[in-house]
């Protein structure tokens, strides 16, 4: 059984907890594995919204950012899109370079990328998908340890 919501946010950083606890909620409630809920899912959708606010909205508190998610016990699909212009994911410079280490920015993407099972953008770059996978082999998920 998965369960579908949808959250339309105003641009407002202090709506994203709000939105992550929500979220958190309907994934128990369908028997997610808590452990990637915790951190992974916490974690990697608290940056894509940041990244949609600040960057695709440009802080503009005139727009919105949509906020997807499709809940079940063997998968949790999330994705987020803002009214920008987008941007080409692959141009990102990779944060674990020596060059790139001090730069104050740049580690959203990189971060979502470790702690979710799949990531997608689409073509424009306006919208992140993301899915996590319940562990398969009976093993606590790498966010417990």
């Amino acid at each position: 059984m998965q369960s579908r919501h949808v959250l339309e946010l105003p641009n407002d950083l202090g709506a994203i907890e709000r939105s992550i606890e929500y979220l958190l909620e309907r994934c128990r409630d369908v028997g997610f594995d808590e452990a990637k809920l915790r951190l992974n899912l916490r974690v990697g959708v608290a940056e894509a919204l940041a990244n949609a606010m600040m960057y695709g909205n440009r802080r503009d508190p005139g727009k919105r950012v949509v906020l997807e998610a499709w809940c079940g016990p063997d998968e949790v699909r999330i994705r987020v899109t803002d009214e920008g212009h987008g941007f080409d994911p692959g141009a990102l410079p990779d944060p674990t370079l020596p060059d790139n280490r001090a730069r104050t920015c740049g580690r959203g993407v990189f971060l979502i990328r470790q702690l979710m099972d799949r990531v997608e953008f689409n073509d424009r770059g306006n919208s992140i998908e993301m899915v996590l996978f319940r562990p398969q082999d009976g093993r606590r998920a790498a966010a417990a340890s």
